[in-house]
């Protein structure tokens, strides 16, 4: 049952390539009873137990030397509920896999984040979310969870069942225990159309309530070091279907948004010097289109150039002052930036440490190429965020702690009350949440 780490001599790297572990052993469970007992025999030696997706997370929240839980085992479709409009599905699927089974069933989630690799545990238990007015993080459109806890048992959560866990768990940050499956609220297919234009930076702040408003789906790209940005507004429509044909498909988003995007930031670490002007080519280059097809054909796009990336949730309202501050900063440092800043948006939620737990929520997130120092631009940038009351994404760069995040969350001591409940030995603790959660 256990399986080697995808490094050399056991050590385990994430996706950014920017934390590493070496667990003690890694297990790879094929039913829930095996994860169960793969918990019992860590307690029994005295081992903590992380559980890890495909580590696309920048923290290393799920880093530990103690028992390293593999999921891919733990995959595919539980069920289908028509009645109730739900999918239940095994913790270690991953959202690309949920997606087209979704989709050959004639189903959909309301809501996704812009890239579809990750498991479904991993994305929600660290708070993945995509732009919307009023449907919100993945996280959000649980309807059921089910959870291996410290002492082994299996617990079932749902706004009926354990309602205080499922507040929770469904953004747990695999402090509470291991998700094994969970349930989804999903809807019809439905077709939705694409618009993508570029758009002046202090164009899309001054109307960025109302582009916010009129929009399902709004988000958009600044460059920096330019006043150019590129938008997009996703809503639903009636059709007919119609995808970016596949050459263009293959030319903007593999070419212009992966290919080229990538010599252009080996070009950048090498010479930042020709960053500035790269981006004004950068901001140039994608024009205006238009396409129509199934969401979550429209909501994600792949993603190959390597980054780094911190990312913030502010009170909506807050949003063009931060931009503000963080534009300023940016041309008054020196720092030379090559990725886009990217700004999306989510209602407010009733997750006990969802980003947008309790208030309608503006995200920044500022990304770095993979190999070039970010410390001095994130700090920057975080300074300005943290000023603004913002609550870091639990799953990219930060230097935030329990501290923190008991004045901004303010049902962070229900949080840590119940893990005290859940997991009084602390089974799955880490370095990271003993400075995230407190010890």
């Amino acid at each position: 049952m256990s399986s080697t780490a995808n490094g050399k001599n056991g050590t385990w790297r994430n996706w950014g390539g920017n934390v590493s572990a070496r667990p003690a052993r890694q297990v790879t469970p094929a039913s829930v009873d095996e994860l169960a007992a793969a918990v019992r025999q860590a307690a029994e030696d005295g081992l903590r137990v992380k559980a890890v997706g495909t580590g696309h997370s920048f923290t290393s929240i799920a880093a530990t030397d103690g028992v390293l839980i593999r999921p891919q085992l733990l995959t595919g479709i539980r069920g289908i509920d028509r009645e109730n409009m739900t999918v239940t599905v095994e913790a270690g699927t991953p959202l690309k896999r949920l997606n087209m089974a979704l989709a050959r069933e004639g189903l959909s989630l309301t809501n996704m984040g812009d890239i579809m690799e990750q498991t479904v545990s991993g994305a929600t238990s660290t708070g993945t979310h995509g732009t919307g007015r009023d449907s919100g993080s993945i996280a959000a459109q649980i309807r059921g969870l089910e959870l291996v806890t410290a002492d082994g048992s299996v617990l079932s959560c749902s706004e009926k069942e354990n309602p205080e866990v499922f507040a929770a768990a469904r953004l747990g940050l695999g402090a509470l225990g291991i998700v094994t499956a969970i349930t989804f609220a999903v809807e019809p297919v439905f077709l939705l159309t694409a618009r993508e234009e570029p758009m002046p930076f202090d164009q899309v702040l001054a109307d960025f309530e109302e582009l916010w408003a009129e929009n399902e789906h709004f988000e958009f790209y600044w460059f920096p070091h330019t006043g150019s940005t590129n938008t997009k507004r996703n809503n639903r429509s009636a059709g007919p279907e119609k995808p970016v044909p596949q050459l263009k498909s293959w030319f903007e988003d593999e070419f212009l948004s992966n290919g080229v995007f990538q010599v252009a930031n080996w070009v950048g670490r090498a010479a930042p010097a020709t960053i500035p002007a790269i981006a004004q080519i950068s901001s140039k280059a994608l024009s205006a289109r238009s396409y129509t097809d199934i969401p979550y054909k429209v909501f994600t796009s792949p993603r190959r150039v390597r980054f780094v990336e911190m990312e913030y949730g502010v009170p909506r309202a807050a949003v063009g002052d931060a931009l503000r501050e963080l534009k300023a900063m940016v041309d008054r440092s020196g720092l030379r930036v090559s990725f886009p800043v990217e700004v999306r948006t989510a209602p407010a939620d009733d997750i006990t440490l969802s980003t947008a737990s309790g208030r309608d929520t503006a995200y920044i997130a500022v990304h770095m190429f993979q190999g070039t120092p970010y410390q001095r631009y994130f700090t920057a940038a975080e300074r300005i965020f943290t000023a603004h009351e913002g609550r870091p994404h639990w799953g990219k760069v930060h230097t935030r702690d329990a501290e923190y995040f008991s004045r901004v969350y303010p049902r962070f001591g229900e949080f840590t009350a119940l893990r005290d409940r859940l997991d009084p030995d602390r089974r799955f603790q880490n370095d990271y949440l003993r400075r995230v959660l407190g010890a």
